[in-house]
């Protein structure tokens, strides 16, 4: 049984979702993240660096060694990153972000790449604030994907680094939590009807507190 595929993450999964186990989550993600400061002490960008499961990996990069090396260079991938980045863009970069209590806003995306090493594939990218977007105050930062096709996970060591931020500020990181989805008995059906306004995904949300 074939899934639905939604246009995000990269052109890739229109061709993996036709092939993979009809089960949720599809594609496992390891990510560390930079929470960006301004002189006036507000949000002025997210760097996320997202690292794809092997099995993901191996399948988004097949055919993309056009000089037949054995390597995989950030040139043969840059088409591929400009895909990924522009279908992020319906889904909000899997990330939401609250500044002050007023949620943020951010403009596309910039200096972003993918890599590929030890078999998996590396996705950098930075997510600037839209002018005036952020005040200083408190930022509440949620990864997730609504859909929970991508089930993202924070990598074990230093999952986030404040960059530039005011002395004062305090970091917390909160993990998601266990999926239970094998539990709730959720059909293939009920996950293809989802989409990126859905708020299934949020309850898997990893998040990131910074109190200034």
């Amino acid at each position: 049984m074939a899934i639905d595929c939604r246009p995000f993450i990269l052109g890739a999964l229109l061709l993996f979702g036709a092939t993979a186990a009809d089960a949720h989550p599809h594609v496992w993600m390891t990510f560390k993240s930079e929470v960006v400061y301004g002189p006036n002490g507000a949000l002025v960008a997210v760097r996320h660096v997202w690292t794809f499961d092997e099995m993901f990996s191996t399948f988004a990069t097949q055919g993309l060694d056009k000089n037949n090396d054995g390597k995989l260079s950030r040139d043969e991938l840059a088409e591929l990153a400009e895909v990924n980045v522009s279908s992020l863009k319906e889904f909000d970069y899997f990330t939401v972000a609250k500044a002050g209590g007023k949620q943020v806003a951010f403009d596309p995306p910039v200096d972003y790449w993918l890599e590929y090493a030890d078999s998996q594939l590396t996705l950098h990218f930075t997510l600037p604030v839209k002018a005036g977007a952020a005040s200083p105050g408190e930022v509440a930062l949620d990864v997730y994907d609504p859909t929970y096709f991508v089930a993202f996970n924070f990598a074990e060591s230093d999952p986030v680094k404040l960059v530039s931020a005011p002395a004062a500020c305090k970091l917390e990181v909160l993990r998601s939590g266990a999926s239970n989805l094998a539990s709730q008995g959720l059909s293939e059906s009920f996950f293809n009807g989802l989409t990126a306004g859905s708020s299934f995904g949020a309850q898997f949300a990893n998040r990131i507190i910074v109190r200034c």
